[in-house]
């Protein structure tokens, strides 16, 4: 009687070459961060004349 072959062990997961997943978060906030349109100003704050903004400093 023949003697059947070993049936082949699937080899174990490789790590996935690319990306972490910290490098994955940090672009997706970067990306949030660039396509997110700035906010208008309050319309409660008065706007500053440029005499205002030199006496401040």
């Amino acid at each position: 009687m023949p003697v059947p072959e070993p049936t082949p062990r699937p080899s174990p997961p490789s790590p996935l070459a690319g990306v972490s997943m910290r490098d994955l978060l940090a672009s997706c906030a970067a990306a949030k961060a660039v396509s997110t349109p700035p906010r208008p100003p309050d319309p409660a704050t008065p706007a500053r004349t440029p005499a205002e903004h030199r006496r401040a400093a």
